[in-house]
């Protein structure tokens, strides 16, 4: 049986174009992050730090308790006509940023280290307005002031926090974008973070982009760049393993030569746990690598990681 997107799974079920995260989908992608944090020793503390960042996360999911709350038909307009609901500049003066990064802040402080202290210290002893500029430059994947760099990934992931509580309040998931927008997320608008290749068999061989905000995965044919949407001029890099027995990497980059960026792609078919923020951030090699190609501009918008 072939459904709408070229693929044969063994079960009966058509694939979502859309899916919403899952309520403990911070929680899964920490998991991720410490098995990864074992397996790129170079990169085992930050992988770490972004582990203990994650499960704060997931508990400021669950507990904080949000000034503002969607009424139950606030996106029905939005969803109606193809529109984001969860348009991040329309929704930007309803949330009050300053209790959400607190309450991640809380959750944060009682598994850190020594180390890490001083900057929550810093973050909190910033007045509302400066949260805010900082919160600017993450949404806009500008690099922001070098003196509070360092502060804009636990910005980041309060904002997550925020999009994904907001994405989990749909009463269903919006339509696949169309159009100019279909390489955009259709809950918030945000660009893709990366893409993943199903290998679950419901969904064997299905492409998923993958917000980087509010962690909504979208459907998009496979071998079309992100960015222009050509497919002839496609190359695939990728790490190579330094033993053969070595698991097999699930980290690709797709880079277009028409418009000359790259976007990620994780193959569960080599590692099935693979997710995408997390393998993002464990694969910063393969960013080095095209780096030093000196041709391609990453396009992946990963809050969480600030790019000069």
């Amino acid at each position: 049986m072939t459904h709408a997107f070229g693929n044969a799974p063994t079960g009966m079920m058509q694939p979502p174009e859309v899916r919403l995260p899952d309520h403990d989908h911070f929680a899964r992608r920490a998991r991720r992050l410490r098995e990864l944090a074992d397996r790129v020793a170079p990169l085992g503390d930050f992988l770490r730090f972004m582990a203990q960042l994650a499960q704060a996360q997931q508990v400021a999911l669950e507990r904080a308790a949000p000034a503002w709350q969607p009424e139950p038909q606030a996106f029905a307009l939005a969803l109606a006509h193809g529109m984001p609901p969860l348009n991040v500049q329309a929704l930007r003066e309803t949330i009050d940023l300053a209790a959400e990064l607190d309450a991640l802040l809380g959750a944060l402080e009682l598994h850190v280290g020594e180390a890490q202290r001083p900057l929550l210290d810093a973050l909190r002893r910033r007045p509302p307005e400066e949260i805010e500029r900082l919160a600017d430059d993450v949404l806009a994947g500008a690099a922001g002031d070098e003196r509070t760099r360092g502060l804009m990934p636990l910005v980041a992931a309060a904002l997550q926090v925020v999009w994904l509580r907001l994405a989990r309040t749909l009463p269903e998931a919006p339509a696949r974008p169309a159009g100019e927008a279909r390489t955009l997320c259709p809950s918030c608008g945000s660009p893709p973070l990366a893409s993943v290749i199903e290998a679950d068999p419901r969904y064997n061989g299905v492409r998923y982009l993958q917000c980087g905000l509010c962690a909504t995965q979208w459907y998009l044919e496979r071998s079309i760049c992100s960015v222009c949407e050509q497919s002839g001029r496609l190359d695939y890099f990728s790490l190579t393993q330094e033993s053969d027995e070595a698991a097999p990497l699930p980290a690709q980059a797709e880079a277009c030569g028409d418009c000359d960026s790259y976007l990620k792609v994780f193959v569960r078919e080599l590692d099935a746990g693979a997710e995408p923020l997390a393998d993002d951030l464990a694969s910063l090699a393969l960013d080095l690598l095209l780096g030093e190609e000196g041709r391609y501009r990453r396009s992946g918008a990963n809050p969480l990681l600030i790019v000069e």
